[in-house]
Formats: structure tokens, C-alpha cells, sequence
């Protein structure tokens, strides 16, 4: 017993430090502007202090963080918001589908919307036109990104 108190009295001095306010958060826009000719933002968060529970800006690294930091600006970086299905995509005008890479994967929930279950197409660059089998709704991609992926390029 007595040496359990001896160690926490050698701990105790840490225990009793004042908690050093927390450093304020860079915006994502200042990072891109820090970075500027260095490479990209830095996506690594700065991590916990010792005894401290990290918040989920200290501690998220990589694509969460970039996701993170990009919500913080108000900016949806990853563009999750449904297509706008106005009407039927047809042969002649299908639905575009935007994409960053060669392929997507789309819900078709009919038109006008959910007027069948959802069925998953896999939309990609070496067809023109994808079908839905259950509306006939048409849709295309509307590929964006960077032409080497059309070719077998690959940033892995």
C-alpha cells in the first residue's frame, strides 16, 4: 500500500498542471495556401497532447482528414449529393453521371424517384450508354479526371 502512494505522489504533480488551451484549427484554405509550391496540404493531424481525449480534427489523418477539413470550410469534397433526375434519360439525351475516375456506381430509384428499388449500375468509360433494367432510365459518364486512368494509369 505504501508504495502505491509513493507512486502516486510521483505522479501527482502531472495529474494537478494546468490544461493548455487547445491550438486553434487551420482552415482548410489556409493549408492549400501554406502548402503553395510544397506539395499538398498537410493531412496529418497533430495529435493528442499527453492526458488529453484527441478531438476528431487532432487525431483524423489521410482522406478522413481531408474530408474533415473540407466540411469545416463548408466544402463537400467527395460531391454525396444525389443526381437531379428531372426526367427520364433517353438514347438520344441520357443522364450525365460526373466522375473523377473511369467508372462509378450509380442507384437508379426510377423516374420519377422511387418508383422502383434501387438497382446499382456500374457506369463506366468503355460503354457509352448504361440501362437501367427495370425504368429503361439511360445514363453516361461524364468522366473529368485525369486521362492516364483511361489507359491503365494508377496513383497506387
Amino acid at each position: 500500500m505504501a508504495s502505491v502512494l509513493r507512486s502516486f505522489k510521483a505522479i501527482s504533480p502531472a495529474l494537478r498542471r494546468p490544461i493548455v488551451a487547445q491550438q486553434p484549427l487551420r482552415a482548410f484554405s489556409v493549408s492549400v495556401n501554406r502548402s503553395a509550391g510544397h506539395g499538398p496540404p498537410q493531412l496529418l493531424g497533430p495529435g493528442a497532447k499527453a492526458g488529453e481525449v484527441p478531438t476528431d480534427e487532432a487525431q483524423s489523418t489521410g482522406i478522413e482528414r481531408f474530408e474533415l477539413l473540407g466540411k469545416l470550410e463548408g466544402v463537400d469534397v467527395f460531391d454525396m449529393k444525389p443526381l437531379e433526375i428531372t426526367r427520364l434519360g433517353t438514347v438520344d439525351e441520357p443522364i450525365p453521371v460526373y466522375s473523377l475516375y473511369p467508372e462509378r456506381q450509380v442507384g437508379c430509384t426510377g423516374y420519377p424517384a422511387d418508383s422502383h428499388d434501387t438497382i446499382w449500375l456500374n457506369v463506366n468509360t468503355e460503354l457509352k450508354n448504361h440501362r437501367c433494367p427495370e425504368c429503361g432510365s439511360v445514363y453516361t459518364l461524364n468522366f473529368q479526371g485525369d486521362e492516364a486512368l483511361l489507359h491503365g494509369g494508377h496513383h497506387h
